[in-house]
């Protein structure tokens, strides 16, 4: 996502290089896990902006949400995915699995969520 939400405009970064942003038209989206010591549960979403979704999370902003069980939910895991399809897609797999282990292997290895895109049928 472009910083300076300012469409169709460059802009010169701090390294000196130029930046030509499309924020209007395209926003990096983010497979996520979130975890909470103190219910011992893992949260998978998808969201443009991870750290606003984990406030929201924490301050129970959801009220029908399973994250309400807790405010201690922490980022485990932040995949940086091509659109918001890509993320919807991984969520939906890994909810599927329902696995706590499988849960632990992505997050060791999140080369693994690269191999599942690859797999997926157009």
């Amino acid at each position: 996502m472009c910083p300076w939400f300012d469409p169709w405009r460059y802009h010169e970064t701090h390294s000196n290089e130029w930046v030509f942003c499309f924020s209007t038209y395209s926003q990096m989206h983010y497979l996520y896990i979130l975890y909470s010591s103190s219910s011992q549960k893992f949260y998978i979403g998808e969201t443009s902006n991870i750290d606003e979704r984990t406030l929201k999370h924490n301050n129970h902003s959801y009220s029908n949400s399973f994250t309400k069980i807790a405010r201690d939910w922490e980022i485990v895991l932040s995949f940086i995915c091509e659109n918001r399809d890509e993320a919807l897609y991984l969520e939906s797999f890994i909810k599927k699995m329902k696995s706590k282990i499988f849960n632990n292997k992505i997050i060791a290895d999140p080369s693994i969520l690269k191999d599942i895109l690859s797999k997926r049928k157009s």
